[in-house]
C-alpha cells in the first residue's frame, strides 16, 4: 500500500497534535450525514477516529486507516483495518456507505472511486466531506498566509469540481453538495495544536514548526481566553449506480 508522502511523514508525526487540535463536526453536518447513510458504513482514511466517533452511536462501522500512529488512537469501531483508499481490505459489495472525512484530496481519485465502489452494495453511498476554515474572517486568512497554505496544492480541495471527478469514474449518480458555517471554540493552547496538526507543518523540524505556531499565536494575542475558530463543513454525496 502506497501513502502519499507528505501524509505518511507528517500525519505519523502529527498524530497526537491532530487528535487534540482538529475540530469535530456540526451536529447540522452529522445529521444530514446520517440521512444519507444506513447500514453498515465504512469510514475510510480515519485518521484519529474524530468522525467515526460521530457514526458509531448510531451506526456499525469499520474504520480503514493506513498510518499506524493515526489508526492506534480509534477506539471504538466495530473494527480497525490498515488499508488505503485504492486497497481497502474488504470483501466486494460488503458495506452500504462509505464515508470520507478530511482526507479524499490525498486519494488517487480513479483508483479510489473505483475501489470505493467495489465494497459498495448496489446504491450505496458515498460521502465526502471536509472542515475548510473560513479565510473571509481576516486573522484566519492571515492565518492561512503564515502557514502558507494556499501554495500547497493539496490544500486546494474545495476547488476541485468533486462533481466532475465523481461523473468521469461512470460509477455514481448525481452528485449533491451541502454546506454548513459553524465555529469551533478554542484557546490559545488548541491553536497551537491546529497549526501543529496540519501535515507539512508536522513534517517540519521542531524549531521550524515551533517559529509558526508563534507567529499564528500572535494573531489570538489580544483575544479572550477562549475564541471562536469560523468554519464551512463542505458535504459532498452520491451513491453507486
Amino acid at each position: 500500500m502506497t501513502i502519499p508522502e507528505p501524509a505518511r511523514v507528517g500525519f505519523g508525526a502529527g498524530a497526537d497534535a491532530y487528535a487534540r487540535g482538529r475540530p469535530s463536526y456540526p451536529a447540522d453536518a452529522v445529521a444530514y450525514v446520517l440521512s444519507k447513510v444506513s447500514g453498515t458504513v465504512l469510514d475510510l482514511a480515519a485518521g484519529t477516529g474524530i468522525f467515526t466517533s460521530l457514526l458509531t452511536p448510531h451506526r456499525e462501522v469499520i474504520a480503514v486507516e493506513p498510518v499506524e500512529s493515526m489508526r492506534a488512537k480509534i477506539t471504538d469501531a466495530a473494527r480497525v483495518l490498515d488499508g488505503t483508499a485504492e486497497s481497502i481490505p474488504l470483501d466486494d459489495s460488503s458495506v452500504d456507505a462509505v464515508t470520507v472525512a478530511q482526507a479524499f484530496h490525498w486519494f488517487r481519485f480513479d483508483e479510489a472511486l473505483a475501489e470505493i465502489a467495489r465494497v459498495l452494495r448496489p446504491a450505496g453511498s458515498l460521502v465526502m466531506l471536509w472542515n475548510r476554515r473560513d479565510e473571509s474572517v481576516p486573522w484566519v486568512n492571515r492565518m492561512s498566509e503564515v502557514i502558507n497554505w494556499r501554495s500547497h496544492q493539496i490544500s486546494q480541495y474545495d476547488r476541485i469540481d468533486w462533481a466532475a471527478v465523481i461523473a468521469e469514474s461512470g460509477r455514481y449518480g448525481e452528485v449533491e453538495h451541502r454546506s454548513f458555517s459553524w465555529e469551533h471554540v478554542i484557546d490559545r493552547g488548541l491553536l497551537a495544536e491546529r497549526v501543529r496538526s496540519v501535515s507539512y507543518v508536522a513534517a517540519m523540524d521542531h524549531a521550524e514548526r515551533e517559529a509558526l505556531v508563534t507567529e499564528v499565536l500572535s494573531l489570538a494575542a489580544d483575544f479572550p481566553e477562549t475564541f471562536p475558530m469560523p468554519y464551512n463543513t463542505l458535504v459532498w454525496c452520491t451513491t453507486r449506480s
